[in-house]
């Protein structure tokens, strides 16, 4: 099955953190930012639930005060990448501080998506399907708890953006805003979080 997708590489691990441990569930917290149009009948329905789930999940976190608080502290030179640079910041704070909101060590539940995409990538839409490889052998969720990571992750999306020139070295942005960005996501996360328990799960 080929599946549509639209070019997205955003906050995988806080999507990942809020999903269901079943396989599908995983795939589909995944899909949410590939998939267009109406998923039911086109997957298995726990995938297509999580594909809703994903964007009941970008829906509350584009629309929160807090959120909103954060894009604006990326400066006005690249003030229409603030959402990116901010979705990608937070992946990053919820690494570092994983052990605070997930009894499960972050190094092993990283290695658990690996295998679950591994097995399932023939399902994959085909530009994930490609980048598996390189998103394992470099770690790619894993490397967000460090700035460095951070920082490829942004120049990565930079050069997929038809104007991404301004957008290249973002991280600049998040080391001049670091205590506030994380801040903001320390009194974000906890908000989301209530969302994410209170039986949105499959509710489309």
């Amino acid at each position: 099955m080929k599946y549509v997708v639209k070019e997205s590489f955003l906050n995988y691990l806080a999507h990942l953190f809020f999903s269901d441990s079943g396989e599908e569930a995983l795939l589909g917290s995944l899909l949410g930012d590939f998939v267009k149009g109406n998923p039911v009948g086109r997957f298995p329905p726990a995938v297509a639930d999580a594909i809703f789930f994903h964007r009941k999940i970008d829906s509350y976190s584009d629309r929160h005060i807090i959120t909103r608080r954060s894009r604006k502290r990326i400066s006005p030179a690249r003030r229409r990448f603030a959402g990116v640079i901010v979705d990608v910041v937070y992946d990053h704070f919820l690494s570092r501080h994983w052990p605070q909101f997930s009894p499960v060590d972050l190094k092993s539940f990283v290695g658990r998506v690996y295998s679950v995409l591994g097995r399932n990538r023939a399902h994959l839409p085909e530009r994930l399907r490609r980048v598996l490889p390189h998103m394992i052998a470099e770690n790619w969720l894993g490397s967000y708890c460090q700035l460095e990571g951070v920082g490829h992750a942004l120049d990565r999306i930079a050069g997929r953006l038809s104007r991404g020139g301004a957008f290249k070295g973002a991280v600049a942005e998040i080391v001049a805003n670091y205590e506030a960005l994380e801040n903001d996501f320390l009194l974000f996360f906890p908000d989301l979080s209530v969302f994410a328990r209170n039986g949105t799960k499959g509710s489309r």
